[in-house]
C-alpha cells in the first residue's frame, strides 16, 4: 500500500536570501522524511528590481536541478503593480505579495483536484508573507511561518505589538527618544538606537503590527536559529501562552553559495597564498554599498591597520535606477584614495561581488566585517569566523546588538548605523572607528575562541542527537498529524 504524501505549500518572499534559506529548509524536510512532498510557489520580484535578475538565475538553476519531492511553480504577476512610494516601502512590499493571493488560491485548488495528489498538510510561509494565512484558512489547513531571522528579534516584534495593542504604548515617540526598552527575549535592555528602520514611522510600525498579529494566528513558527545560541530568547518565546509553538531548526545555510565560477576561483586562489587566519573580509550583503566619502574612510582604515584584507566593494545604484541594487565597479580605483591599490597590492584584494560562503570557509580568513544580515551571521558562526558589526538596514542593528552585547560573539564597529535603501544619505563612520574595530576583530582572542566553540555547536545541533535535529523531527510529526487526523 502506497504511503500517502503530506503535501506542503511553501511561499517564500521574493528576496534572494529568503528564497535560498526557504529552499534549504525544504530540502532538509524531504530528505528527512519520505512522507513529505513540497510545492514551492515562487513570487517573482517586481520587474526592474534588483533581485529580479539574481532570482531569475537562481530559479532557473533550481528548475534545471530536479529535486525529489520538491516542485517549483512560478506565480503569475499582475500587469499593474501596487503604487511604489519611497516613503512607504513596506506597504508596497505587503501589497505586492498580497496581490498574489488569488494566484496561490488557483494553483492550490488545481493541485488538490489532480488525481493521485497527496493530502494538503499546510502552508509554510515566509515571515513577510503573512497575508497568505487567510488563503490557507480557505483550504482549512494550518499555516506555519518560516522566520528567516533570529528568535530574539521575533520576540521583539511580538513585544512591540503587545505594548501597542494591550498597553497603548506610543512606539513612534519611543523610537525617536534616546531610551532603552526591557524586552523579554533579550537579557539586556535594548537601546532604542538599535530598533530597526521604520519603527519611528506610522507606515513602518503599522506593517510590523500587522505582520505580528497575523503570525500569532500560525500553528507554529520555525526559526532559523538553534537552542545553544539563543537559549534565553527561545525560552522566553516558549513561556508566552499567546505565541505559537516555536521550533528552532537552524542553522539553515545554503553552503553551495551559488557563486560565479571564474570570480570564485580567482578569489580562492588569492586566499590560498595567504597565511591562516590573517585576512579580514569586508562584505555588506546583496544590497550593501557606500558613497565615495565612506569608501575612502574604509580604505584609510585598512591601510593603517596593515592587516591583509579582502574587500567586496559595490557601486551604489544610480538615482535613475528603479532598483536599489548595487553593481560592480569597472575601475574601483576611481573611488579609492589615490595610489591605494598600488600601496596595498601585496596584502589586499578589492573585488566586486563576493562568493561569501567560499570565502568564510577558507582558513586564511581571520575576521569578517559584516552588515549582520542573519544569513551572514549564521554563515560566520558555522565557520567560526569572528564578526565586526556594521549593520545597515532592516533588523540588522538588532542582530548586531545581540551578537556584541547579548552573546559576546562579535566586536563593534557600529551598532546603530542606518542607511535607508531609498535615501542614500547617512552618517559617516570615521576611519578611526573602523580601524579600531578591525584591530579588535583581529586581535581579540576571547571572541575568537567563543566563535570557534559556537561554530562546533552549530554543526553539532543539526546532526542526529542535536537539538535542531530533534526540533525538525517534531515539526515533521506535526505536519504528518495534519493529514492523519483529517
Amino acid at each position: 500500500m502506497a504511503t500517502t504524501l503530506a503535501d506542503l505549500i511553501f511561499i517564500p518572499a521574493p528576496v534572494i536570501g529568503h528564497i535560498k534559506s526557504t529552499i534549504e529548509i525544504a530540502k532538509l524536510l524531504v530528505n528527512r522524511d519520505q512522507r513529505i512532498s513540497i510545492t514551492v510557489l515562487i513570487i517573482n520580484s517586481p520587474s526592474g528590481s534588483r533581485p529580479a535578475s539574481a532570482m531569475a538565475t537562481y530559479i532557473q538553476s533550481l528548475a534545471n536541478n530536479s529535486m525529489d519531492r520538491i516542485r517549483f511553480t512560478q506565480l503569475p504577476q499582475d500587469q499593474i503593480l501596487p503604487n511604489r512610494d519611497p516613503k512607504a516601502p513596506m506597504t508596497f512590499v505587503n501589497d505586492f505579495i498580497n496581490s498574489h493571493c488569488k494566484y496561490v488560491r488557483n494553483v492550490v485548488a488545481d493541485m488538490m483536484s489532480q488525481p493521485g495528489s497527496g493530502r494538503l498538510a499546510g502552508f509554510v510561509i515566509d515571515m513577510l508573507c503573512t497575508g497568505m494565512i487567510d488563503v490557507a484558512n480557505e483550504f482549512n489547513v494550518p499555516t506555519y511561518v518560516y522566520f528567516t531571522s533570529n528568535a530574539a528579534y521575533l520576540g521583539f516584534q511580538f513585544y512591540i505589538q503587545m505594548i501597542c495593542d494591550d498597553h497603548n504604548q506610543d512606539v513612534i515617540e519611543l523610537s525617536n527618544s534616546d531610551g532603552e526598552l526591557q524586552v523579554p527575549s533579550f537579557v539586556n535592555p535594548v537601546p532604542v538606537k538599535v530598533f530597526p528602520s521604520g519603527f519611528d514611522t506610522k507606515e513602518g510600525l503599522d506593517y510590523v503590527l500587522l505582520t505580528s498579529r497575523k503570525m500569532r494566528e500560525a500553528k507554529a513558527i520555525m526559526v532559523n536559529t538553534f537552542l545553544e545560541l539563543e537559549t534565553h530568547a527561545i525560552g522566553s518565546l516558549s513561556s508566552e501562552s499567546n505565541v505559537p509553538v516555536v521550533y528552532p531548526v537552524g542553522p539553515i545555510i545554503n553552503l553551495d553559495g551559488g557563486a560565479g565560477e571564474n570570480s570564485e576561483n580567482d578569489v580562492v586562489s588569492w586566499l590560498d597564498d595567504q597565511p591562516p587566519s590573517s585576512v579580514v573580509f569586508l562584505c555588506f550583503g546583496s544590497l550593501g554599498n557606500f558613497e565615495e566619502v565612506q569608501v575612502k574612510e574604509i580604505a584609510h582604515a585598512l591601510e593603517r591597520t596593515g592587516h591583509r584584507f579582502l574587500w567586496s566593494l559595490r557601486r551604489p545604484p544610480s538615482p535613475e535606477q528603479t532598483s536599489r541594487a548595487p553593481g560592480d565597479y569597472e575601475d574601483p580605483g576611481a573611488v579609492l584614495p589615490e595610489g591605494f591599490l598600488q600601496r596595498t597590492a601585496g596584502i589586499g584584494k578589492v573585488i566586486g561581488w563576493a562568493p561569501q560562503v567560499a570565502v568564510l570557509a577558507h582558513e586564511a580568513i581571520g575576521g569578517f566585517v559584516s552588515h549582520c544580515g542573519w544569513n551572514s551571521v549564521l554563515e560566520s558562526l558555522w565557520f567560526g569566523v569572528p564578526l565586526a558589526t556594521w549593520p545597515i538596514y532592516a533588523e540588522q542593528q538588532m542582530n548586531a546588538f545581540e551578537m556584541v552585547v547579548e552573546l559576546g560573539l562579535a566586536v563593534e564597529i557600529k551598532l546603530d548605523y542606518k542607511k535607508d535603501l531609498f535615501n542614500p544619505d547617512s552618517d559617516i563612520v570615521t576611519g578611526e572607528e573602523i580601524e579600531k574595530g578591525i584591530r579588535q576583530l583581529m586581535d581579540d582572542k576571547e571572541v575568537r575562541a567563543k566563535m570557534k566553540e559556537i561554530g562546533r555547536k552549530s554543526r553539532a545541533t543539526v546532526k542526529e542527537g542535536g537539538s535542531s535535529y530533534a526540533s525538525v523531527g517534531r515539526i515533521i510529526e506535526d505536519f504528518i498529524s495534519n493529514i492523519s487526523s483529517s
